[in-house]
C-alpha cells in the first residue's frame, strides 16, 4: 500500500526572519522544512519556522524523528532553543550534519550557540533522547526502512549539503544556501538532481540584485530554471527569499519565473507538495 509523501515549508526567508505585515502572504520565518515519508518525519533545518512545527509535533509525542542541517549559520539553527520537542523526555530525534566533520561536529557547535552570553540555557536543558550524527558529504543515509537520503556538497561560505529524499520511487530535492558558477548551474548538483520530482532551490536573488552579490554564497531563479532543466527535474520550487523581497515583489517574481518554467512554484509559509 503507497503511503503518503510530501514537503511542507514551515520557514521560506532568508539571512533574518521578517514579520511586516507585507510578507505575510509567503512568510517571514527562516528556513525549515517538513518532509513526511509515511509515518516517519524528517525535518530540514531549524530557522525561526520550527517553532510553530514543533508546537504541532509536540501534539503526537512520543517522536522519532530526524534532523538534518544544511549548515550552521544562524538562521538556519536559531530555532532550535524554541523547539519544544526537544524538552520531552519521551522523543528521540537524531540530528544530522556534513559541513562540520573535520571542525569539531555538530554537537560542538551547537553547544558553542548555546553558551552564556550568546544564550542562557546550555544545550543540556533538553530532555529528549538527543544524538548527533556527522557524515562526509556524498554518503547516503537511510533514516528509516524505505529512506534514502543522498547528499552534496553546495557552494556556500562555511561550508553547506544538499539532500535527495527518495522514497517509494520519488524524490525531493533541498537545495540551499548555494551559489551558481558562472556557467549558470552546477553540473554535479544537476547529475544531483537527474529527474527529480520536487527540486527546492536557493532563488534568494533576482538576476539583477546577483550582479552586485557575487560570492555570497546564494543563487538566483534563473540558474535554479536552468539546473531544473538541464537534470529533467518536474517541479522547481524557488525558495531561501531573500528579507528586502515584500509580498509584491514575491508576486513579480512568480510572474516572471512562471513565464520562463510553466509550472514552477514559488514556496509559501504552510504550503504542501507532493510529487
Amino acid at each position: 500500500m503507497s503511503q503518503d509523501f510530501y514537503v511542507r515549508f514551515w520557514g521560506v526567508r532568508g539571512s533574518i526572519a521578517v514579520g511586516s505585515a507585507d510578507v505575510m502572504r509567503y512568510g517571514g520565518n527562516t528556513s525549515c522544512l517538513e518532509i513526511r515519508c509515511g509515518e516517519h518525519v524528517l525535518v530540514f533545518d531549524s530557522g525561526t519556522g520550527i517553532r510553530a512545527l514543533g508546537n504541532v509535533l509536540q501534539r503526537s509525542a512520543p517522536l522519532n524523528a530526524d534532523l538534518f542541517l544544511t549548515h550552521t549559520h544562524y538562521d538556519h539553527v536559531c530555532g532550535i532553543p524554541h523547539f519544544c520537542p526537544l524538552f520531552d523526555p519521551r522523543n528521540t530525534f537524531r540530528v544530522h550534519a556534513g559541513h562540520v566533520t573535520d571542525t569539531g561536529g555538530i554537537k560542538s557547535v551547537l553547544k558553542q550557540m548555546m553558551t552564556s552570553p550568546l544564550f542562557p540555557v546550555p544545550l543540556e536543558i533538553f530532555q529528549a533522547n538527543l544524538s548527533f550524527h556527522d557524515f562526509h558529504q556524498g554518503e547516503v543515509i537511510e533514516p528509516a526502512p524505505g529512506i534514502r537520503v543522498h547528499t552534496a556538497p553546495l557552494s556556500h561560505p562555511d561550508l553547506a549539503t544538499g539532500y535527495r529524499v527518495e522514497f517509494q520511487g520519488k524524490s525531493i530535492c533541498y537545495l540551499t544556501d548555494t551559489e551558481h558558477p558562472p556557467e549558470g548551474f552546477c553540473a554535479s548538483l544537476a547529475e544531483f538532481v537527474r529527474d527529480a520530482d520536487i527540486v527546492i532551490y536557493d532563488s534568494m536573488y533576482t538576476p539583477a540584485q546577483y550582479k552586485t552579490r557575487k560570492g555570497w554564497g546564494h543563487s538566483t531563479w534563473e540558474a535554479g530554471i536552468a539546473l531544473c532543466n538541464a537534470a529533467h527535474a518536474k517541479t522547481y520550487v524557488v525558495f531561501h527569499h531573500e528579507p528586502e523581497h515584500d509580498d509584491a515583489a514575491m508576486d513579480a517574481i512568480a510572474a516572471d519565473v512562471e513565464a520562463a518554467r510553466p509550472g514552477s512554484v514559488v514556496a509559501r509559509e504552510g504550503m504542501v507538495l507532493r510529487p
